[in-house]
């Protein structure tokens, strides 16, 4: 738990008092004092080895940072892009508008050699549906197709996404696309400290938690069923947020929950092994909840 703490002091106390005799877990008088009364020892459990180029763990509710590997090193964070995304659209649109989907939007993600929601040309879908083709599947036709029309233009929605990125104090962040696929012009960047932030203020939307805790999703038509890519979703308290991975940013994780009153946010950068970012969120969690 937070703030677990035990108490020695007394068990001891009474040992001496009735017995006469120093308990022996206790050094003689003449070669250490006795504990003063009331003393109490703080238990902090080491902390987990971690795996990524940077590593960081926040407390969101009291505004701890509980463990900062190269938290500030600046480094392309792949589709973690799309939180940015997620975050603009949701403030921009109304979920109910209508997209209808263009083959450029498709081509795009194929072209790109990127993750998509297997959308179709000409099909239409109201943001919300598309908010979940975004973040679930991590499609990056859907990104497009918002981009394109809320930028106006994707050039313009990358303008919206710096500039909010400046808004949001994120001053080591640089987006170039939608995304986070990698670009003739270069990858962009962000530091973990940065996307936990990000995710930190994006999470106080109910409709983004709703949409990044969600493990499946099927449109009210049926045409599309989308799924996860983040396995941390079944761990106690889990709310998300995204995956991501391209050769130069490695395999990236932002993840969130709320354990005992706090809510954790952390975000692993630059990782080597797919799998293993899954199990460092998980220690990262369990250690946090026991400190």
């Amino acid at each position: 738990m937070f703030g677990r703490k035990l108490s020695l002091g007394a068990p001891l106390a009474a040992f001496a008092l009735i017995t006469g005799v120093a308990s022996p877990l206790v050094a003689p008088p003449a070669l250490a004092a006795p504990a003063p009364a009331g003393h109490v020892s703080t238990y902090a459990p080491a902390e987990p080895r971690v795996y990524g180029r940077a590593v960081y763990l926040l407390d969101a509710t009291t505004g701890r940072e509980l463990l900062d590997k190269n938290a500030g090193k600046r480094m392309p964070v792949a589709s973690l892009t799309k939180v940015m995304t997620a975050y603009i659209i949701l403030r921009e649109a109304n979920l109910d508008d209508e997209i209808q989907i263009k083959r450029e939007d498709v081509e795009y993600a194929w072209d790109n050699d990127g993750t998509t929601a297997d959308l179709e040309p000409g099909d239409t879908l109201p943001v919300r549906e598309l908010l979940y083709a975004l973040m679930l599947p991590s499609g990056a036709d859907a990104a497009h197709a918002l981009a394109r029309v809320y930028g106006p233009g994707v050039p313009g929605f990358v303008a919206k996404m710096n500039a909010t990125a400046r808004e949001l104090g994120l001053n080591d962040t640089l987006y170039v696309n939608a995304d986070g696929l990698p670009t003739s012009r270069g990858d962009g960047y962000s530091t973990a400290r940065d996307q936990a932030r990000l995710a930190e203020i994006a999470l106080r939307n109910p409709i983004f938690k709703e949409i990044t805790s969600a493990s499946e999703h099927s449109t009210e038509d049926g045409r599309y069923d989308w799924y996860n890519t983040n396995h941390m979703l079944h761990l106690p308290g889990a709310i998300g947020v995204k995956t991501g991975s391209t050769n130069a940013a490695g395999f990236c994780l932002a993840f969130a929950a709320d354990r005992g009153g706090h809510r954790l946010i952390g975000i692993i950068l630059g990782e080597d092994v797919a799998g293993r970012r899954w199990d460092t969120a998980e220690r990262l969690l369990d250690w946090a909840s026991d400190r």
